[in-house]
């Protein structure tokens, strides 16, 4: 397991205290687990994953990611719909363990309110978290 202080978390990525990141590009936004949860985790082996033209809410579950370890449900960082969902990761689960931000994205969300990214956390605030977390 990695310390805090070794995790890698892109300053461009808004988080949740559910451990989802959320990247804002254009007019959609990119949606995966934090280098954290994939490191808490361990070795994903499946994820189940919407279908593009679903729609969410904030915080509703929309999928699920499953380890050697734990199934952990996954959660909307920001309403909207399901505009395209990374297929790489049916025959290769293991990139979100590898590169959880690049190859190892999740869904891309066209938002309902786009001022929703405001109220995650910035990497400042999600490493607080983690940190209170660790004491």
């Amino acid at each position: 397991m990695k310390l805090i202080d070794e995790l890698d978390l892109p300053q461009d990525c808004r988080y949740t205290q559910d451990h989802e990141w959320a990247r804002l590009d254009g007019d959609k936004v990119r949606v995966g687990i934090t280098d954290y949860a994939q490191d808490q985790l361990g070795d994903i082996v499946f994820l189940e994953l919407p279908k593009v033209g679903d729609v969410f809410k904030k915080s509703d579950v929309f999928g699920t990611v499953e380890s050697v370890k734990a199934v952990s449900e996954l959660y909307m960082p920001i309403g909207g719909e399901i505009i395209a969902v990374n297929s790489t990761l049916e025959d290769s689960p293991q990139l979100v363990n590898e590169r959880p931000y690049e190859e190892g994205w999740m869904i891309d969300i066209k938002p309902t309110d786009s001022t929703e990214m405001n109220a995650l956390l910035t990497r400042q605030g999600y490493l607080e978290i983690l940190r209170k977390g660790a004491e």
